[in-house]
């Protein structure tokens, strides 16, 4: 059964051309679809209810518009995100990669922790894989490098899990350069999984040359800062967000952050208009112009919200626009 999307319709009308996934022989879209949202609000970083509908609807347009990865985590939604990928691609003819992360555990309190230790990676991917409904995960990824003094532990074991062939390659997600090159030491990291966006460009300094000279494959998540930059927040609607929203309590959601970053969007949403894009277009195109960046996570809870975004895919910003934006954050006060 093949894990690539092929003539899927609306293909041509994106346009989207692969990029190859560091060294894993992968070709990815530049765009993949981010589950984190669809888990629901029943858990301590959830984004307010979600229709499982909804979710199933989201997943379904995204790959019919020519998305072929799809990035979850067991954490997100305490499995539910899992479920429902499982469940849509379960009906595919022809199935998207699914990439999946593991380290955050959760007991039967709900309350969710921390572990590295051999036996609990391989319990979740043996739990991943059977929410997923699949006999291999595409990708599999140590989401935190939380506890540290058990990356090697952790990393051994993900190391195993390739080689017994139930995840087919195997990365990271928000380690540092020196956690990467511990881990390297012991089998290579093959993919990395940091935040990145016009408003969190730490990455650029050290860990983005790194991952480009040691052919790591990157793949951002929160171009958009977790739906800051999508065009569709407003000041009313950030001082409103349900309580089982974890953006609530985030800084850039809050005064005086949020009417800076939604001045940032009023010029991504100008520049989006020249080309008949939205501004959350804008931004996730931004990430992918630098070279390191093999793809970026865009999350949607409709199909609607997949519609709006997907362009990012085969839009590219030219000079001009890049140093508008480049002299408008500079400007904003740190």
């Amino acid at each position: 059964m093949s894990n690539k999307v092929k003539g899927v319709s609306n293909q041509k009308e994106n346009d989207m051309q692969t990029r190859e996934l560091g060294r894993t022989g992968m070709q990815i879209t530049p765009v993949g679809l981010g589950t984190w949202a669809i888990g629901g609000g029943d858990w301590a970083y959830g984004w307010g209810s979600q229709d499982d509908r909804d979710a199933l609807a989201a997943i379904r347009r995204a790959v019919e518009l020519g998305v072929n990865w799809i990035d979850t985590a067991a954490v997100y939604g305490l499995g539910h995100s899992e479920e429902l990928v499982g469940r849509a691609i379960a009906v595919m003819p022809e199935k998207p990669f699914v990439f999946t992360k593991c380290s955050l555990v959760w007991d039967a309190e709900r309350k969710i922790g921390n572990s590295l230790k051999a036996e609990s990676v391989r319990r979740e991917c043996l739990q991943s894989l059977k929410r997923l409904g699949v006999d291999a995960i595409d990708l599999y990824q140590i989401h935190w490098p939380n506890p540290e003094e058990e990356i090697e532990e952790g990393w051994t074991e993900m190391a195993r899990l390739k080689k017994e062939g139930l995840v087919r390659h195997i990365g990271v997600s928000n380690f540092t350069v020196a956690q990467m090159q511990k881990a390297s030491a012991i089998a290579p990291v093959e993919t990395l999984q940091p935040p990145y966006s016009m408003l969190r460009r730490a990455i650029e300094a050290e860990i983005l040359p790194w991952c480009a000279e040691q052919g790591v494959g990157v793949i951002v998540y929160s171009p958009m800062l977790s739906g800051m930059l999508t065009g569709a927040m407003t000041k009313e609607r950030a001082e409103n967000l349900p309580t089982g929203d974890w953006r609530r309590n985030n800084k850039e959601f809050q005064e005086p952050r949020l009417s800076l970053n939604l001045e940032l969007v009023e010029l991504l949403r100008s520049i989006g208009s020249r080309h008949g894009r939205s501004p959350g277009e804008v931004a996730v195109a931004w990430t992918l112009r630098h070279p390191a960046v093999s793809g970026a996570i865009v999350g949607g809870r409709s199909a609607a919200q997949v519609e709006g975004v997907i362009g990012a895919g085969s839009f590219r910003l030219n000079d001009d626009e890049l140093s508008e934006i480049e002299a408008f954050v500079s400007a904003m006060p740190k």
